[in-house]
């Protein structure tokens, strides 16, 4: 039976529309598997359809691939009849966005079936349920990202190769002078930010020309942590075009230069509100158990971190990505961060994922492992120590196929996801691997035509 809507949903989307008059259209955005959003606009006319059930989409949406097409191997499109899903607006992501000189909106939305059960293919409910699991627990994750991304210009042939904007052709690590030159694109980020409720902290140069980072602020409400990490992503893309630059969350946009990591800082506290990592003498059980879990689950869950073929180009000996499941204190070579393990600030920070993954997915991952080493007592064995980098731990793939099989046949896959889930994910990824086995590249043609 259809769920009737809250009026103060339709007087929230009544006063939005009557304080925004200039409003044109409302842009609907459901993340995908990929964290690419899909789905539609609507008139302002048709704003009441939010409230009332009346905004569909087939919940094959969530099963497309890179390029948005249908994945047969799902069995979600052709295969079931391509049913549709009901959408369901996110409360306090109705804004107006900046970039358009505020004439559409925008809404962050998922999606459940017409029953209005939960849809277990819409990722923002996957980082939900595993929430829900502490939840019982009596523990609340604390989580915030940190995202990477490059800077570009714009004007290139498809498929060429990229380039850095001017004023940032140079090395640039912390540099405040790269920053001042692109100075009003990022004011217009933070400004975006702030009026699409995205909670931004500090932003730094990275080493990568025209390569950033930006941190968001942590969050008690680990959905909305991936809320604002999806949104920023998509404020930075925003932002970019009106300055005529592009941007890209890309792992590995150049070979010779750094990658982009989403490194993400969690930590739990209890319904008092203590941070139950904290001890008073060194690391403690539950951080070090948390941690235990999230390396146990590291190499099984890789495909999870990096969903791409080129998300593998991050994984090099002596870049600061890991290449093996490790953790120390205050390391940053290592797959598992503990800055800090005493006092409220105690959390480890998980290095694994890159900027294009999709951050409800990623956030799941990570939490669902630190369960899992929870539930199960799981050590994680002894530090990296300083000086050392990525010797010690189980190796991580360096290959996509071998890691998507692995995630295939993967049981905290199927525990984190769900077998569902994890079966059309593998599926997709599959198909995606299959497709650009198929593309030779230039390259190849460069270096074998006319030698072999």
């Amino acid at each position: 039976m259809a769920r009737a809507p809250k009026a103060g949903d339709r007087a929230a989307v009544r006063q939005f529309l009557a304080d925004n008059p200039q409003i044109e259209r409302i842009e609907l955005l459901f993340p995908d598997m990929n964290g690419i959003f899909r789905g539609k606009w609507l008139p302002p006319s048709g704003a009441s359809k939010l409230v009332t059930g009346g905004v569909r989409l087939p919940i094959s949406t969530y099963g497309l691939d890179i390029w948005g097409r249908d994945v047969d191997e799902t069995g979600l499109a052709a295969g079931a009849g391509d049913p549709d899903g009901v959408g369901v607006p996110i409360p306090g992501t109705l804004k107006s966005v900046p970039w358009t000189n505020n004439t559409s909106a925008q809404v962050l939305m998922s999606l459940e079936t017409v029953d209005r059960e939960p849809c277990v293919y819409d990722p923002r409910q996957r980082l939900g349920a595993v929430v829900a699991r502490f939840a019982e627990l009596g523990l609340t994750p604390v989580v915030a990202a940190e995202l990477e991304f490059y800077f570009v210009k714009p004007v290139r042939l498809e498929g060429a190769p990229p380039e850095p904007p001017e004023g940032a052709e140079v090395s640039q690590l912390y540099d405040l002078d790269t920053m001042d030159r692109l100075e009003p694109v990022l004011t217009d980020i933070r400004a975006a930010c702030e009026l699409l409720g995205v909670p931004v902290e500090g932003v730094t140069t990275e080493a990568g020309h025209g390569q950033f980072e930006i941190n968001l602020r942590h969050l008690d409400d680990a959905v909305a942590a991936a809320d604002a990490a999806i949104l920023f992503r998509r404020i930075v893309h925003g932002c970019a075009g009106v300055h005529e630059l592009e941007a890209t969350f890309m792992a590995k946009p150049y070979g010779d230069d750094a990658g982009s990591g989403m490194h993400v800082h969690a930590s739990l506290v209890d319904a008092a509100g203590n941070n139950v990592f904290s001890a008073e003498d060194g690391v403690g059980e539950t951080l070090r158990h948390a941690v235990g879990g999230a390396l146990a689950t590291m190499r099984e869950l890789q495909a999870i971190f990096a969903p791409h073929f080129n998300s593998y180009r991050r994984f090099l000996p002596g870049r600061q990505a890991p290449v093996s499941a490790n953790w120390g204190i205050d390391h940053r070579f290592a797959g598992i961060r503990v800055p800090e393990h005493q006092g409220p600030g105690a959390r480890l920070e998980h290095r694994m994922a890159g900027a294009d993954c999709n951050p409800y997915l990623a956030i799941a991952a990570i939490l669902g492992g630190m369960l899992i080493g929870l539930e199960r007592k799981l050590e994680p064995g002894q530090p990296l120590s300083e000086g050392s980098s990525e010797g010690r731990g189980e190796k991580l793939h360096h290959d996509w196929l071998t890691a998507v099989e692995e995630f295939a046949a993967s049981e905290a896959g199927a525990e984190i996801f769900g077998r569902q889930y994890r079966r059309v994910y593998a599926a997709c990824k599959r198909h995606e691997i299959k497709v650009l086995a198929g593309m030779v590249t230039d390259v190849e043609y460069r270096t074998y035509l006319t030698r072999i």
